[in-house]
């Protein structure tokens, strides 16, 4: 499972592993992989936290923080986050804070308690804040990839993150986006299926990746889109990518830190219950089938709003959910993996059981005939 860009890490995986969970990012890297932390739920203040427990538990093992700067949000680039906020709370719509209560009442979800403490309802996907994130990123030597979620980095940031030597990956659901990456000299193109969890496109893994690939003129490529074992493994490689970018496989893992309710909702998902909605962030993304998802994506129902209106119009209503533990509207952003989920593992076992499956895999594969002389 190494390949040129593992060495050029200095990883013994070629395996990259997108999680919010700082004890996820750790156990990849001591595996030998390259743990991303996802920084969108984190305000700069407190990724600086994750970032100085992710650093004092890997041993100075390489690992990468994951940006969402999207190319298209209502969000304003450079206005103050409070100012924002503001703006954005007033243009959502009465109507649809109405439709949220209606649903929240149909399924008894009482209102949070007068001292609950509130959550943020404006993620680190505004340009203030992810700058912001990157900046503190880029001050940690073991930070050795930023990488970009959502559309092309602004080039001034790749610039940036190239100036301290450190390496820009994005991921793109087609081949058009990754010729844009490209453009915006990005280093490492993500390919990403259709099948995996959160904002993916409508292209699936097998055929993405080789036109990725082919498009791209030799700069590294990592494929995503419901890889979780050493077979998909095996088969990214064939099609061309330098190694994997991994996500829905660890929410099913110890370190993730899930309610019980979602690893039982896991072991009884299929792949078909992996369904992409409007109804997380505004933006197609692929998540658990729930009653709230259904709600959302009924057309006798309002539209949901635009990034970031949606995930803030709807952010307390998930608090309330999980508060309350009404299983049958709890969700997350999930790939169709999800189907294959069965009994919950440490992220250590997760890859000791990846690896002795590509070896057995690629040591089976039929040796071709080679081609006649002519």
């Amino acid at each position: 499972m190494r390949t040129a860009l593992s060495d050029e890490f200095g990883l013994d995986l070629s395996l990259f592993a997108f999680n919010y969970q700082p004890d996820v990012v750790i156990e990849v890297c001591k595996a030998g992989g390259l743990g991303v932390l996802g920084a969108v739920r984190f305000t700069p203040a407190e990724l600086r936290e994750a970032i100085e427990y992710v650093e004092a538990n890997i041993g100075g093992r390489p690992y990468g923080v994951d940006v969402v700067m999207p190319a298209k949000t209502l969000a304003v680039a450079g206005m103050e986050v409070d100012e924002m906020h503001d703006m954005l709370e007033k243009m959502i719509p009465q109507e649809h804070k109405d439709f949220v209560e209606r649903v929240l009442d149909q399924h008894g979800v009482p209102k949070l308690p007068a001292d609950a403490e509130q959550g943020r309802d404006l993620l680190s996907w505004n340009d203030t804040e992810a700058r912001q994130q990157v900046d503190i990123s880029l001050d940690r030597p073991d930070v050795v990839l930023i990488v970009n979620a959502l559309g092309p980095p602004p080039k001034d940031v790749v610039g940036e993150v190239h100036q301290a030597g450190k390496k820009v990956a994005a991921l793109v659901g087609r081949k058009d986006h990754a010729l844009k990456q490209v453009a915006n000299d990005v280093d490492i193109i993500v390919a990403q299926g259709t099948e995996a969890g959160g904002h993916s496109g409508d292209v699936a893994t097998m055929v993405l990746v080789p036109e990725v690939v082919d498009a791209v003129g030799g700069r590294p490529v990592l494929a995503a889109g419901g890889i979780g074992n050493g077979r998909q493994v095996a088969a990214a490689l064939a099609l061309g990518a330098q190694g994997v970018w991994t996500g829905s496989m660890w929410l099913n893992t110890v370190e993730c830190a899930q309610p019980e309710a979602m690893y039982r909702k896991f072991a009884n998902a299929t792949s078909s219950d992996a369904v992409r909605s409007r109804a997380y962030t505004g933006k197609p993304a692929r998540q658990l089938r729930t009653a709230w998802t259904e709600a959302w994506d009924d057309p006798a129902n309002p539209d949901p709003l635009g990034m970031p209106l949606q995930y803030m119009l709807c952010a307390e209503a998930q608090d309330r959910i999980r508060r309350a533990g009404k299983e049958e509207l709890m969700g997350t952003p999930i790939g169709q993996l999800v189907g294959s989920f069965a009994e919950v593992r440490t992220v250590a076992e997760v890859i000791a059981s990846l690896k002795e499956e590509y070896a057995r895999t690629v040591a089976a594969l039929p040796s071709l005939p080679a081609p006649a002389a002519v």
